[in-house]
């Protein structure tokens, strides 16, 4: 092999090594850098946009794709301390040419955060109303989804805007009552009793509660290495103590069953998606819904937890869809007649 052979080989193997090296560098150092990467990656694969609207001074963060067209719009609201991106593991199993908007909650991620702003549940409908003005989305009746804090929204933004509304999916809702106490909220009395309230298990500082909380959260049981857990928490720390308002001002008593107080003014057709094996909400709540709303369907997914969009992401875009495309038959067939 003569030296120039040599020296190109070189250089291919240094060209080569630097983004191995630094690979395993971030992963090391900074694993929540590669979170961030990963879902930027993930949004462009998929074809979602970041864009950002303003109502007064107060900014919305959002991702879309596609536009609006002769099939409704559809808008996800996520839940506790997650974010827009969350949504991404269904959006993968939507077709490409439906219309999505995943929007921040008030707080959360890229919409703004003030001491100011009303955190409740009543309050962040009103804020989302005030987005879907902003970007024009009730030009149209649009189809709103939430999940878990974002179900309990979305269920009080369809009894207050119903003209905004042409169906409605929730999925594991907060706001509702249960006769059957669930993990969480035992550990929750537990820590009441305790005088450990600080200690919430849906806000993880160390890895080990973040391991805790996924293991609450979800049936399936995630095999997550210990530096992507690090990650996950160094992600979330700067935002505990706002999570931790937010926690309060939604399990207050103003918010706390703000779905079930609002659930007979429903009139859109409902969707309700339910893990069976959620520790985190108690499934008789899909019971409560389906006696409460006139047109609600209700679907129990077996061996799944609170996550739903995680465990189930596949079935839960595919059950979206035939709802959808159920509502329009009706349609046509009402029009026909």
């Amino acid at each position: 092999m003569d030296l120039d052979m040599l020296n190109m080989f070189v250089i291919a193997g240094g060209t080569l090594a630097i983004p191995i090296l630094a690979f395993v560098a971030s992963f090391l150092l900074w694993p929540s850098a590669l979170i961030r990467i990963y879902y930027w990656y993930w949004r462009r694969a998929l074809g979602m946009q970041v864009r950002y609207a303003t109502y007064d001074d107060y900014q919305f963060c959002y991702s879309y794709r596609g536009r609006p067209g002769y099939r409704p719009s559809i808008l996800m609201l996520h839940g506790f301390s997650a974010h827009k991106d969350m949504w991404l593991s269904i959006v993968k199993f939507l077709p490409k040419n439906l219309h999505l908007v995943c929007v921040d909650m008030p707080g959360h991620e890229g919409t703004t955060r003030s001491d100011l702003d009303d955190y409740s549940i009543s309050g962040q409908a009103k804020r989302i109303h005030q987005f879907v003005e902003c970007i024009k989305l009730n030009r149209k009746p649009f189809h709103l989804v939430g999940t878990s804090m974002g179900g309990n929204v979305a269920g009080v933004y369809a009894a207050q805007y119903p003209e905004d509304i042409c169906s409605l999916t929730l999925i594991c809702p907060a706001g509702l009552p249960s006769t059957t106490d669930s993990k969480f909220i035992k550990q929750l009395r537990e820590l009441q009793e305790s005088k450990r309230i600080d200690r919430i298990p849906l806000i993880p500082s160390t890895p080990e509660e973040m391991a805790d909380m996924l293991k609450l959260c979800s049936y399936v049981r995630f095999k997550v290495p210990q530096q992507i857990l690090q990650g996950l928490v160094d992600v979330r720390i700067p935002h505990n103590e706002f999570y931790r308002k937010l926690f309060l001002e939604i399990a207050d008593e103003k918010s706390r069953h703000s779905l079930h107080e609002n659930m007979s003014k429903i009139k859109a057709p409902t969707q309700v998606i339910w893990g069976k094996q959620d520790q985190v909400l108690d499934v008789s709540g899909a019971s409560v819904l389906a006696g409460a709303i006139p047109d609600c369907h209700v679907y129990i997914l077996e061996n799944c937890g609170h996550s739903v969009v995680v465990e189930r992401p596949r079935k839960t875009a595919n059950l979206i869809l035939e709802f959808l495309a159920l509502l329009h038959s009706i349609d046509n067939n009402k029009k026909q007649a």
